[in-house]
């Protein structure tokens, strides 16, 4: 098995990264299908920051060719990934070419696909059945109240919380493949036990494969939006049944990455998401003896700067 994340032109792709460790997915290797920070929503906890482009307009941001095009680079360097992952810095179902996309992509290899999304657009039947070759599909659903999706989401006016659910079920009836269901818990918004409750009796008629809690773990959008605690994690799981879990802490061998790639890798890495040392050095195969170097030279160059959020230390790019 061939570990690596492939060459310094390749980490240089304008809309293809990683492959980056995921909590939920193993090693994915990742697909923006929009421009940075293209959504449909604003939410409070997005480790990304605001919203700069705040739409519900589906065209095609990005051609299907080209994400092709870059997309059998990577496969012919036979990087070793668990999924590939259309996600990214915005919302993916805004481009219109996705279900283009995945049939495309489907032809090309047997790597798993998979689409996060933020179940705002499952409304609509021609999205959802965009969706119906891709192999696993996790939404993301945050409470069934109408006022703590505003205060969570600040979504556009044309998306409302019923809309997503009705989504959603509609999905579960025509859909084929795995359904892993996020939902995202933050601390004071919609962890009451009056939300848990109205949650689960979505559940039953979403019916998800899985469901898979997540709270805030990078640094959020809005300082005011905390994560709730392992211990207060593991009662919901409990009370949602055998189907919840936890996401847990990704644990697994690193990939390898050639000397001359790990300070532009890094910088890559960086400017998807923030990291922990440890989070960089378990994507990228950097010992984090010599990680602490890089990381130290690119302070001082001021390409990147550190953030503190629950007591730990977060690199971003600046």
């Amino acid at each position: 098995m061939i570990k690596r994340t492939g060459s310094k032109k390749l980490n240089n792709k304008k809309h293809i990264y990683g492959p980056v460790p995921s909590r939920r997915l193993g090693y994915s290797l990742g697909i923006d299908l929009v421009p940075f920070k293209t959504c449909t929503f604003n939410c409070i906890y997005c480790q990304l920051g605001k919203t700069t482009c705040q739409t519900a307009k589906r065209k095609k941001y990005i051609s299907a060719e080209e994400i092709i095009k870059e997309l059998k680079q990577y496969l012919d360097q036979k990087i070793d990934v668990d999924f590939i992952t259309f996600s990214g810095s915005g919302e993916p179902l805004l481009n219109k070419e996705i279900g283009r996309l995945i049939k495309k992509i489907k032809e090309m290899t047997k790597i798993p696909l998979a689409v996060i999304t933020n179940s705002s657009l499952l409304y609509n039947a021609d999205v959802r059945r965009s969706l119906l070759n891709a192999d696993v599909v996790l939404p993301t659903l945050t409470t069934v109240k109408s006022n703590t999706f505003k205060r969570i989401h600040r979504p556009l006016s044309l998306i409302n919380v019923k809309k997503i659910i009705d989504g959603l079920i509609k999905f579960r009836k025509i859909y084929k493949g795995k359904i892993w269901l996020e939902i995202m818990l933050i601390k004071g918004f919609n962890d009451s036990k009056e939300e848990i409750v109205g949650l689960k009796n979505v559940m039953n008629k979403i019916k998800p494969d899985r469901i898979q809690l997540n709270t805030v773990v990078r640094p959020p959008s809005e300082t005011f939006a905390r994560p709730v605690t392992l211990k207060e994690l593991n009662k919901i799981r409990k009370f949602l049944g055998s189907k919840c879990e936890v996401v847990a802490e990704f644990k697994r061998e690193a990939k390898i990455l050639k000397k001359d790639e790990k300070k532009e890798a890094i910088l890559h890495y960086l400017r998807r998401r923030p990291g922990t040392q440890k989070d960089i050095g378990m994507s990228l195969g950097i010992d984090q003896n010599e990680l602490v170097k890089y990381l130290t030279e690119l302070l001082k160059l001021k390409m990147i700067k550190k953030k503190k959020y629950g007591g730990v230390i977060f690199y971003e790019t600046v």
